[in-house]
């Protein structure tokens, strides 16, 4: 990115579990990381999926996520290296369950993350929050703070329930609380071109969403179920794997779609963007 130019904060959500969402933001950021694009990630999920997704082992953190939402601990106080140089984590565990309870009867209780990024004074190019798998107080702090919401949809049956409930979560917060709040795009995950259901809930998706739904698609690679287990991101795990090859276009998408958003012209072509695999 250009000198001066602002962080872009992006929220990866999706009320529905197991559709690929942690998969996508730890993906995203170390794509992003990998094609030297500063990135913080931050853990949004007490399951702290992301945070061992990355060899952080969450039941040894000193501080995390939690300490800068209730405790008001100061962001870059908490963060934590990655693998990859351009990459830094801020981690959670299971204390982030209490959070919420905490921050009920907290003053300024939506935007203590919108606070605490700021902070850090746009340091970061890019900064992706991995909410946790409902629409609560925590995803509305990732709401508040973000410029844009990515969705991993799943190409199955119930791809399109819910997300009528987090369009209107997304409209309620960007009318009440953030102006700048959209959706960023869709990202179809878990695609199996052999499927039959598969491309038709992929074709649903486009035709109600349109040009919001990225190009690329993420299949189903056994390679992408592995490598949060041995706490690497796909490109470190498995770079030539279909999986890493999905993500590296999918995160070209991303940047050429914001490198068109500030330049006014449309960067993405044939060859920015990747056909699906």
């Amino acid at each position: 990115m250009e000198g001066g130019e602002a962080v872009q904060v992006l929220a990866v959500a999706n009320q529905k579990g197991g559709v690929g969402k942690t998969t996508s933001a730890v993906n995203m950021a170390s794509c992003l990381a990998a094609a030297e694009q500063k990135t913080l990630l931050i853990d949004l999920d007490p399951q702290g999926n992301a945070t061992s997704g990355l060899g952080i082992s969450k039941h040894d953190l000193t501080r995390s996520i939690y300490d800068v939402l209730v405790n008001r601990t100061p962001l870059q106080d908490v963060l934590v290296p990655t693998h990859l140089e351009y990459l830094d984590l801020a981690p959670s565990n299971t204390q982030l369950v209490g959070a919420e309870l905490e921050l009920v009867s907290a003053f300024a209780r939506e935007t203590r993350l919108t606070n605490a990024i700021q902070s850090l004074d746009n340091i970061y190019d890019y900064v992706l929050i991995d909410c946790p798998p409902s629409l609560n107080l925590l995803t509305i702090n990732a709401f508040t703070a973000a410029d844009g919401v990515v969705v991993p949809v799943q190409c199955e049956y119930y791809a399109m329930e819910g997300l009528t409930e987090l369009v209107k979560t997304i409209q309620l917060v960007q009318t009440h609380l953030n102006q700048r709040l959209q959706i960023e795009g869709i990202v179809l995950t878990m695609f199996d071109a052999r499927n039959n259901l598969a491309r038709q809930v992929a074709g649903e998706v486009r035709n109600f969403f349109g040009d919001k739904v990225y190009g690329t698609v993420i299949p189903r690679n056994v390679k992408l179920s592995e490598s949060p287990s041995h706490g690497k991101p796909i490109i470190l795990y498995d770079v030539q794997s279909k999986g890493a090859k999905s993500y590296l276009e999918l995160t070209k998408e991303l940047i050429c779609g914001r490198l068109a958003q500030n330049s006014g012209q449309n960067f993405i072509d044939s060859h920015a963007v990747g056909a699906p695999h």
